[in-house]
């Protein structure tokens, strides 16, 4: 079950990117991670911004491809992994990534368009 969803932002020109949305927005990020991740939060909207990890930047240095990605909050992501799956997702166990914030897997659709499906670490 699909607990909330946001967008967000992968760019190696992290720092440049946050300084902009700080301007357009006018608030400061929060969470917010120096040269990581950082957050904002309008009326209807969470928007993050974040480097990729190594092994996924050259997803965002391709000049077709923009950084943003469909994130999706689950409670269970063994249980979205199932419901991909139904979908003929083929996704493994070693593809779920692991890091500070909690675990999450990557998936496409068939436009192309990165969705991730996070699980909070709190879940954990």
């Amino acid at each position: 079950m699909i607990k909330t969803a946001w967008l967000t932002i992968g760019t190696e020109k992290f720092s440049e990117v946050v300084n902009f949305y700080r301007l357009v927005l006018q608030q400061e990020p929060k969470p917010f991670s120096p040269d990581r991740y950082a957050e904002f939060h309008l009326p209807g909207l969470r928007l993050g911004i974040f480097r990729p990890q190594a092994d996924h930047q050259a997803e965002f240095s391709q000049s077709d491809q923009s950084g943003f990605s469909l994130c999706f909050e689950v409670e269970d992501l063994e249980t979205a992994i199932a419901n991909l799956q139904k979908l003929d997702q083929t996704i493994n166990q070693s593809q779920i990534q692991t890091a500070s914030h909690g675990r999450e897997i990557y998936v496409y659709d068939p436009a192309g368009n990165r969705l991730i499906f996070h699980q909070s670490i709190t879940k954990l």
